[in-house]
């Protein structure tokens, strides 16, 4: 059986190519804010685009960052697609406000340091050794990345279980580019528009459900 993925909706994001994307990596895919539904499903994509204030708006409105923590006490995945993977981290500052975030990683979403924002096309990533989400892909694979703020430092010190891995990219300077951590993935790039290698990407994620 196709394993059954809800991608999350809470007006942000680009949901139509996300269910497409996901569909054609193998799942039977729903778009819905149904709490329920999102709880019980065997995968959960959390998409994003715009800023983090108004993503974390409308998140709240449909008890995302309830049913994310719910999920990943019960070892449920979740995958965070841009600036769904920001809103995961403790806070976002854009213009000088700081919006509050999911909390589920330490570190802050800031504006790059870079000549040319925002960062928009593609770009390699230095995969974490031993990622899943990865796996079979060239290290010179390119990702589709559309941003101007990411997450510059990793602040999550060791703990009990297995270290996160943490993949970085470039663009002025480093920044966290995707994080796979038990049950909680994100990528800061677009799969969804990554052509073959988002695609492979999902089809690893997918992989991971169970």
């Amino acid at each position: 059986m196709s394993p059954q993925v809800v991608v999350l909706d809470y007006g942000s994001g680009n949901l139509r190519s996300a269910e497409r994307a996901v569909a054609r990596a193998g799942a039977d895919v729903t778009v819905t804010d149904d709490f329920e539904t999102a709880l019980n499903c065997d995968g959960l994509v959390v998409p994003g685009v715009g800023a983090f204030a108004a993503c974390m708006e409308g998140l709240l409105k449909v008890r995302g960052e309830r049913l994310i923590g719910r999920r990943l006490a019960g070892g449920r995945p979740v995958l965070g697609i841009c600036v769904g993977m920001q809103i995961l981290f403790a806070k976002g500052v854009e213009h000088g406000i700081t919006t509050e975030g999911c909390d589920e990683w330490p570190g802050t979403v800031e504006r790059l340091q870079a000549p040319v924002l925002p960062h928009m096309g593609w770009n390699t990533v230095e995969a974490a050794e031993g990622s899943a989400l990865f796996a079979g892909l060239d290290p010179q694979t390119r990702f589709y990345f559309v941003h101007s703020y990411a997450v510059r430092t990793w602040e999550l010190p060791p703990g009990r279980f297995a270290p996160p891995k943490v993949t970085w990219a470039e663009h002025g300077e480093k920044f966290v580019a995707a994080v796979e951590n038990g049950p909680l993935s994100a990528t800061q790039f677009h799969p969804e528009k990554s052509g073959d290698a988002g695609a492979q990407l999902l089809r690893n994620w997918l992989g991971t459900l169970s």
